[in-house]
């Protein structure tokens, strides 16, 4: 499975995350490696960098900036699901390496 050039909005996110329906990811990949810039709603700015296995599971890392101008970090594994019209939905276990260290759950879907 290839990221590359592919966009992402969250259609679900746990109460302690920041990322809304409002947050645009813009996914680039290279080989195996995923990077990926990301903002809107609570979300200034935000970038990541993951791992991306044959199945197409990515092992993440995150950092972002949110419209307190606080700086939050954290890890995150995507696991993909093929929707019926071939657009990628992400289901995500993440959680914060800043702040409270919490953990949440998230689903982003692939936009045209």
């Amino acid at each position: 499975m290839n990221y590359h050039t592919k966009k992402f909005r969250p259609v679900n996110n746990t109460e302690n995350g920041e990322t809304s329906e409002e947050t645009l990811f813009h996914y680039q990949q290279e080989g195996n490696i995923l990077t990926c810039s990301y903002s809107g709603g609570q979300i200034v700015s935000g970038q990541l960098i993951g791992l991306v296995d044959a199945y197409g599971k990515i092992d993440m890392r995150y950092h972002q900036v949110n419209n307190k101008g606080e700086l939050m970090t954290g890890i995150c594994q995507s696991t993909p699901e093929i929707l019926s019209d071939g657009r990628i939905r992400l289901h995500e276990t993440w959680q914060w390496t800043s702040g409270d260290c919490s953990k949440g759950n998230s689903v982003l879907e692939e936009v045209n």
